[in-house]
């Protein structure tokens, strides 16, 4: 489990690290942008949304000691929704696409 901390104030939500490092790819590409986003994120006791701006310190504190590898299809998924109307939320993580030949079977005719 790792954590995102945003602001002075010290605002700070868990989020799993695999999930985290996708959303770390999607803040810092709309961030170097300059483009801000509004972030929903779900807790036990209700929700929180935060407004996601350049000018606001953020920290990413990852727990695991591994890097999580990357899905592109999902970073992409949440980019689409960073940009949407209703602001980025962590949604589900789509399959990655099977690459040609990893089954070891081969391609259909």
């Amino acid at each position: 489990m790792g954590r995102l901390l945003y602001g002075s104030d010290g605002q700070s939500l868990d989020i799993d690290d695999r999930a985290l490092a996708h959303l770390r790819v999607v803040f810092m590409n709309k961030l170097r942008r300059a483009e801000p986003f509004l972030f929903h994120h779900s807790e036990p006791n209700g929700s929180r949304s935060l407004w996601i701006h350049p000018a606001v310190p953020i920290v990413f504190h990852f727990y695991g000691s591994r890097q999580p590898a990357l899905n592109r299809a999902w970073v992409e998924h949440l980019m689409t929704a960073a940009s949407g109307p209703h602001g980025l939320s962590v949604l589900p993580e789509p399959a990655q696409p099977q690459a040609h030949g990893a089954t070891g079977e081969d391609p259909p005719a």
